[in-house]
This record gives structure tokens, sequence and C-alpha cells, in this order.
């Protein structure tokens, strides 16, 4: 009797972590690929020189830093319209914050806050209707967005480092 149960009991253990993982895959495959920008983006952030944060190739475009402002306070929008709340930032980061370290702090923040939206969000939700700046959408709708804006301007900044002569981190 003993080893039948004990045999359930690490059966139940095992099988248990299993059975939640698959309970929300989409959800789990999308926040897969917004961990992946999330690292990408803050290995960006913290490892560019005060200098590079200043550096843009010419004058029409954003600089580093400004770049990096962008994307956090996108991430407040989209993320914000996905858990179909007021965004709990006002801030334009781009115009506001100057400092690499100001910077930094803004992107972890908008980070952490699209994280908890994240926690939110199961399968069976993801599907629900919104509006995403004036347009019908998806909670998950607003999710990708967030992932592709956030890689669009990684991309951007991948350009900044390879033309300084710096391997972006998705490289190493």
């Amino acid at each position: 009797m003993i080893k039948r149960f004990t045999f359930a009991a690490l059966t139940a253990l095992l099988v248990s972590p299993l059975a939640l993982a698959a309970q929300n895959p989409i959800r789990d495959s999308m926040k897969g690929l917004f961990d992946m920008t999330r690292t990408n983006v803050m290995a960006t952030a913290q490892e560019l020189s005060p200098e590079m944060y200043a550096y843009r190739p010419t004058e029409e475009v954003r600089s580093a830093g400004q770049m990096l402002a962008h994307i956090a306070s996108a991430q407040y929008s989209f993320c914000s319209a996905a858990a179909g709340e007021s965004s709990p930032s006002s801030e334009n980061f781009e115009e506001t914050r100057t400092t690499k370290q100001r910077i930094v702090e803004a992107v972890e923040q908008s980070f952490a806050y699209c994280e908890r939206v994240y926690a939110g969000v199961t399968d069976a939700t993801g599907g629900q209707s919104i509006n995403l700046s004036g347009a019908p959408n998806t909670r998950f709708g607003a999710l990708s967005f967030n992932s592709i804006h956030n890689y669009e301007h990684y991309g951007n900044l991948v350009t900044y480092m390879r033309l300084n002569g710096i391997v972006p981190p998705s490289s190493r």
C-alpha cells in the first residue's frame, strides 16, 4: 500500500507541472517570444555606453537612447490595451528621459509591467476583443504587436551597434 501511495504521489508531482504548463500553450508560446525581446533589448540598454545613447546614424532618425525610451513608452500602451486598463504610465519617456540610467529604468519597468499583464492573460481570455489605438483587436493581438514593435526597433539598434563595431546581444 505504501508503495502504491508513494508511486501515486511521485507521479502526481511529476505530471502536475507538465499539466499546468500545457494549460496555456498559446500564451506561453507568445510569452517566449516576448522573453526573447526582453533579453535582447535589456542587454542592449544595459551594455551600450552613455555615448552610444546619443548616437544616431543620421539626423532624421532617433538616437539609440530615444529608440530605447520609445520602446518603453510603447510597451505601456500595448500591454495596457491587452490588460484592458489605462496605462499606469502617462510619461513619454522619449521626451522626459535623457540619461542612460533613467532610460534603462524606464525600459526595465515597462518590461516588468508587460510581464504582469502576461501573467493575467490565458488562452481563454487572449482572444477577447479590445480596442488597440482606435481599432478592434484582441488581447493576444496587442501582445503580439508589442513583441513585433520591440523587434522592429531592436533591429534598428542592431544596425546602430554594427555601424559602431558592436556585436549585438542576439548575435553573441
